[in-house]
């Protein structure tokens, strides 16, 4: 590291990242972070307090980035089934990317995943909270029924799990996954629609 370069936190995550892309989450430790940025340890330690910590943050950094990306149509104010589509491909292409783009990455955050279930935790209820606004939105203009938007969201997430669960992540790839998606939204917005 630079003697200019500031040690933040988003460099940290940035080093933790390829760290564990390097050595898996078995072998990746502060130390081989704190090397590749080229500190001590104990830098690494001042913006995080411990590993489980460090990993946490990357965890939530990683999973962040697919509710970001998906968080303007929540707001946007088209027709709310074509954001519904919308919001269901982002969030397919998306951990599609994941798995598909980086498939050594995707296995590493899929054991640290189990490490950090309140993380997990915290992601899916902000995703069921998006679809719980366009619901909301659905039904004040008419275009859906729901007698409780946020119940309504969650089946909407739990029917849509084949392709955002990482579980699935083997099925993505396979011809023509894209049509069974498309069925199954078809079959959701069908059955929203006032």
């Amino acid at each position: 590291m630079g003697t200019t370069e500031i040690l933040t936190a988003e460099r940290i995550l940035e080093a933790t990242e390829e760290v564990l892309r390097r050595h898996g989450p078995a072998k990746a430790t502060v130390v081989d972070v704190a090397r590749a940025l080229g500190v001590s340890h104990g830098s690494v330690y001042r913006h995080f307090r411990t590993k489980a910590a460090l990993r946490e943050a990357v965890i939530e950094r990683w999973l962040d980035r697919a509710a970001q990306s998906l968080s303007g149509l929540v707001t946007d104010d088209r027709d709310p089934e074509v954001r519904l589509r919308e919001w269901f491909a982002g969030l397919f292409a998306a951990k599609r990317h994941k798995a598909g783009d980086d498939p050594e990455l995707f296995a590493t955050y899929q054991v640290l995943i189990g490490e950090v279930s309140a993380v997990v935790d915290r992601h899916l209820v902000d995703l069921t909270a998006q679809l719980a606004e366009i619901v909301r939105d659905g039904v004040a203009r008419g275009a859906f029924v729901s007698a409780d938007p946020a119940v309504t969201a969650r089946a909407l997430f739990d029917a849509t799990g084949r392709f955002h669960n990482p579980f699935y992540a083997r099925e993505w790839q396979l011809p023509g996954i894209d049509a069974e998606f498309e069925a199954v939204v078809d079959l959701l917005l069908r059955g929203l629609r006032a």
